[in-house]
């Protein structure tokens, strides 16, 4: 087709050079033509951009071919007046030409604009005219659709064959087709890439062909992907394959074990899913895929098959096992160790009891040097004294109905340490109670009570022993013993308890401190037996813990503080008393705490009280001392005197405005007073907790009056303004001294004004004559008086006049209008 295109350029040459010649250009032998091929694609509902040349040629004409003819067709020409578009480009989409060029852009290409653009383009150069032609093949192309997918069978049977198509709506040749497949794991895989060619043959289809498929089509604009389709291969079931929990293997098949809960599982590939039945004995018993036999009994042993069934292939699978219920005895064996012949040996015993067959135990290590085994139980006894501390015997229980080996042990091993003993009373001190105990080991230890004498008190008791006695003072001084014995010990372990009255100490039997200031008391037992605790009573002989805000209390094993809070000299001076008792006695002590005042603060008065503003709302106080002395800060005490006799009265309450200032301060300003209102004030110096004299009353007295800064402010004002007025009185007569020539010779002098009519030369006054004459031909009569006015000339100073007496110059400026 190329070849019959290139055929017509001399049909286009004389259209071409037919405008240039109505203009009168010469034309020159344009030479050898020009040829330029192109090839481009484009995509239908898009842009395309078709070339010709660098530059804009002085005239150029589009033309378009379509597949398959020989014609050419005009769709743009520029002759140099501009392009001119024609109506068959209105076929081929939004056709614009590129200013500035002879580049077509089309925009939303249709199919129809596929073909031959032909591009004659004229270019006047120095050499003369050159002829090109630009020939450029424009391919449309289709985006390809979104893609679909035809299954011959979706269903097929394992071992069949399957096509699969994927289907397009439209789209460009050549096509690529890939085709993905995701397994039921979410794993995808491609399976083939095909070129243009959209069947896909699977041939003996397995159950791994099973899943989601998509194809993808891809050509040169675009790629689409396909929704997934699910292809389901029909199969099964295979044998079945039982699975028993728990897992128990014997040489007949499976074990259980009584009581337990037993399930059997039954699981054969197939699709669809098998559809399971179980057979206890050939006898129907459940449906479905799991069987479970809750707390399973011995008399549930024996054949258990179970049947897979497909019931679309109607096909159908078998499989038997054989289980045997066991029932061993419960939990694990059970140890124990005890002790015998007075807590000098020990006994050893282990039982597990209640299995079919009888269960086998042994200990270990070996008992008396030989191995110690037996069935269901056995005893063994085990020298104290030859046995170490912290041993260990292990019983081993073993049974056909279970792999597993139980075990139990024991350990034994002695009390940590020693004995204990402790000896308390109960309430009121009643009775005495005498406690030993040795806690710990296994066995446990026996324990009893003995007087220092020897003789047993009361009865022994394993591990802790309380012996109780009526309380009486007799008993102090005295001394108990705590025996106690133990298998593993060789010799029997004592504590001896001594009772003892309470014994109180003090380390200051007097204390002195200054008021305010907290007091601590402190109370130490020396010797004390059953323990007590402390208790303290105040200079009233009160209970301290009465009044818990007063008194605070430290206490510790054998001493206890006492803390009285803010002494004050008149409450809190006086004996205060440390007091114990226990079971076999008692003991008090008393302790002087002497509270003392601080000295008074010196005596104020106020030096100075004054509103600070006509607005009576601030007030600044100043004070001084009368007298040296100690002082820790000062207070302000205020009262409002009633309406409206404004007096002061005792009556009336003092309210603290300031308080805690500072001991260096000697001034006040106190803020946001009613200005309506009468005030009075006093000062008071305090010595930590010592309040001194107040000062003397005083109110505050208003501000003097100080008018020097207005009468100052006022004199300015006026003489500016009185300046302002003799300026302008003085430019005003100067401006109108003719109108007033006597307040103009009453201030400036009769000289003065004379001077403004001196006439120096007599030309002045001839020349201004003649002027008046020649302009009007008649007197000056006539003229205006502004008009006839003549401006003096400026003259030399005379130097001859009496000093004082010099003439003063004065220019006026006279303005006429007509």
């Amino acid at each position: 087709m190329f070849h019959r295109v290139l055929g017509v350029h001399y049909i286009c040459l004389i259209v071409l050079f037919l405008p240039l010649y109505l203009q009168g250009v010469e034309i020159l032998d344009p030479g050898q033509v020009v040829y330029s091929e192109t090839r481009t694609n484009g995509v239908v509902g898009q842009g395309v951009i078709l070339e010709c040349g660098p530059t804009l040629p002085d005239v150029y004409i589009w033309g378009f071919t379509k597949p398959g003819t020989d014609t050419i067709r005009a769709i743009v020409y520029n002759f140099g007046k501009g392009p001119k578009i024609q109506k068959l480009a209105n076929d081929l989409g939004n056709l614009t030409v590129i200013s500035n060029s002879a580049s077509l852009s089309i925009e939303k290409l249709p199919l129809a604009a596929e073909g031959v653009y032909t591009c004659q383009a004229l270019y006047d150069t120095l050499e003369g005219a050159k002829l090109y032609y630009y020939y450029v093949f424009l391919r449309v192309l289709v985006p390809v659709t979104n893609p679909y997918i035809v299954m011959s069978d979706s269903s097929p049977v394992e071992g069949t064959s399957v096509t699969m198509r994927c289907g397009l709506e439209n789209g460009t040749r050549p096509i690529n087709y890939i085709w993905e497949q995701e397994s039921r794991e979410s794993q995808l895989t491609t399976v083939a890439e095909i070129y243009d060619d959209n069947r896909l043959n699977v041939t003996d289809v397995n159950r791994n062909h099973t899943g989601w498929y998509r194809c993808i089509a891809s050509n040169q604009v675009n790629q689409q992907r396909s929704d997934r389709v699910w292809l389901d291969t029909i199969f099964g079931p295979d044998q079945p394959q039982i699975d028993v929990t728990p897992y128990s293997v014997t040489e007949r098949g499976y074990s259980a074990l009584e009581r337990e809960t037993v399930s059997l599982l039954c699981q054969a590939s197939s699709n669809p899913p098998s559809q399971y039945v179980w057979f206890y004995n050939n006898s129907q018993v459940y449906a479905g895929p799991q069987y479970t036999i809750i707390r399973i009994l011995r008399i549930h042993t024996g054949h258990y098959a179970c049947l897979a069934q497909n019931t679309y292939l109607n096909t159908r699978s078998r499989k038997t096992i054989t289980l045997t219920v066991y029932y061993p005895p419960d939990g694990a064996p059970t140890c124990s160790i005890l002790p015998v012949n007075n807590h000098t040996d020990l006994t050893l015993q282990c039982t597990w009891e209640g299995s079919i067959p009888a269960a086998s135990l042994k200990w270990t290590p070996y008992v008396f040097g030989e191995e110690s085994e037996g069935l269901t139980n056995i005893t063994k006894i085990q020298k104290g004294q030859e046995t170490a501390n912290n041993s260990i015997f292990i019983c081993q229980g073993s049974h056909i109905a279970s792999n597993e080996i139980k075990r139990c042990s024991v350990r034994t091993w002695m009390p940590y340490s020693e004995p204990k003993c402790s000896a308390y009373a109960t309430r009121n001190n009643e009775y005495l109670m005498l406690s030993c105990s040795w806690e710990g080991g296994f066995p446990r230890a026996l324990v009893w009570w003995a007087s220092s004498s020897g003789d047993m008190q009361g009865t022994s008791e394993e591990n802790a022993n309380i012996l109780v006695l009526r309380s009486s003072a007799t008993y102090s001084g005295k001394a108990f013993v705590c025996h106690a014995k133990h298998p593993l010990a060789k010799e029997t372990k004592q504590c001896v308890l001594k009772l003892e009255a309470p014994v109180l100490v003090t380390q200051r039997s007097m204390m002195t401190v200054y008021e305010g200031s907290d007091a601590q008391l402190t109370c130490i037992l020396s010797r004390n037996y059953p323990v007590t605790e402390i208790t303290w009573f105040n200079n009233l002989k009160q209970h301290v813990n009465e009044i818990p805000k007063k008194y605070v209390l430290e206490r510790a094993a054998a001493w206890t503080n006492l803390t009285v809070r803010e002494t004050d000299s008149n409450k809190d001076s006086g004996h205060y008393w440390c007091s114990a008792t226990n079971a076999v006695g008692g003991a008090e002590i008393p302790i002087m705490l002497m509270v003392k005042r601080y000295p008074m603060p010196p005596n104020i008065s106020i030096s100075k009280i004054i509103y600070n503003s006509r607005q009576r709302t601030d007030v600044d106080l100043e004070w001084k001392l009368q007298t040296e002395g100690n002082l820790t800060g000062f207070f302000i005490e205020h009262q409002r005197l009633p309406e409206p006799v404004k007096k002061r009265s005792n009556d009336l309450p003092w309210q603290k405005l300031a308080a805690d200032l500072d001991h260096d301060s000697r001034h006040y300003q106190i803020n946001s007073l009613d200005p309506t209102g009468a005030y009075a004030f006093r000062v008071t110096a305090i010595n930590h907790h010592t309040t001194g004299n107040p000062s003397e009353i005083k109110s505050p007295a208003d501000p003097p009056f100080n008018a020097y800064p207005a009468v100052i402010g006022a004199a300015i004002a006026g003489m500016i303004i009185a300046t302002l007025i003799t300026v302008l009185l003085f430019m005003y007569v100067v401006r109108n001294r003719n109108n007033n020539p006597r307040l103009h010779d009453l201030i400036f002098g009769r000289q003065n004004s004379q001077s403004r009519e001196n006439i120096n030369f007599p030309e002045d006054e001839g020349s201004g004559t003649a002027e008046g004459e020649r302009s009007t031909g008649q007197p000056s009569q006539s003229a205006s008086p502004a008009a006839s006015m003549a401006l003096p000339r400026p003259t030399a100073t005379p130097t001859n006049l009496p000093p004082g007496e010099e003439p003063v110059n004065v220019t006026i400026t006279v303005m006429a209008s007509s």
